[in-house]
């Protein structure tokens, strides 16, 4: 892993135990996707780690995670972006957040269609308790590289249209060497890490 890449240890479905043994290796980034077992393990693992949301979020739970949150990845809508601040207003915390964009040719994929983008970008400012970092997407699951460059291709294009500099997060187990070679600066890895999830 390059050093300019940030990984992001994909740990839904594991247990604290083996959290505690990439810990133990070094690791301080990690994703969850649910919730309820964020919160389980932020309680009883240590509170150095760096806790990343990248699952969709509803925002009847965002309450939930906004007082130790690293990264929220995966900001898919106006409504949750407006949940965020006035959950991180009322504890005057600033949380920190990717927006979600689909790029990828499967309907079963969240997030921002591209040309929304222009829409929501000139609303950030209003956002006091709320900072987008960047810009997070997961390409079309085929076996086809050609269509999983285009994915990544198409968010780096996005993010420097709109400034640049900031974290992109793209590439899980299966395709992170094709992002970080199409730019990416942060992946999220599970299986490759942890083994396969157990459900």
């Amino acid at each position: 892993m390059p050093e300019t890449v940030t990984l992001v240890c994909v740990s839904k479905f594991h247990p604290a135990e083996a959290i505690l043994e990439a810990y133990k290796a070094g690791e301080r980034d990690f994703g969850e996707s649910r919730v309820q077992e964020l919160r389980a393990k932020y309680e009883v693992l240590p509170k150095d780690i760096r806790w990343h949301f990248i699952g969709h979020l509803q925002t009847n739970k965002v309450r939930q995670i906004v007082p130790f949150v690293h990264l929220i990845q995966s900001v898919d809508s106006v409504r949750l972006l407006d949940t965020i601040e006035a959950e991180a207003a009322k504890i005057n915390r600033i949380v920190k957040v990717l927006l979600e964009v689909h790029v990828a040719h499967e309907e079963t994929k969240s997030g921002f269609l591209p040309e929304e983008l222009a829409e929501v970008l000139p609303l950030l400012p209003k956002y006091k308790h709320v900072e987008v970092c960047g810009l997070m997407t997961m390409a079309t699951n085929t076996d086809d590289e050609a269509e999983i460059h285009r994915c990544f291709r198409r968010l780096k294009a996005l993010a420097t249209e709109n400034g640049g500099n900031n974290i992109l997060s793209m590439g899980m187990s299966d395709d992170y060497r094709l992002a970080i070679a199409d730019g990416s600066n942060m992946v999220r890895i599970g299986s490759s890490i942890f083994g396969e999830r157990v459900y």
